[in-house]
């Protein structure tokens, strides 16, 4: 059975989680980890976000 569509409400902040299966590693080099939070880091200023 398909998972049901999110209820998303405009406006208020939404608590996000970043995890892979079994608890495998996510990010396997520091490179991509820098580059994860420069994307977070843009997404936060484009969006107005603490």
């Amino acid at each position: 059975m398909a998972r049901l569509p999110r209820f998303v409400i405009s406006g208020p902040p939404q608590h996000i989680i970043q995890r892979r299966n079994n608890r495998d590693i996510i990010f396997v080099a520091d490179e991509n980890y820098r580059f994860y939070l420069q994307k977070l880091s843009d997404a936060c200023k484009q969006y107005d976000c603490e």
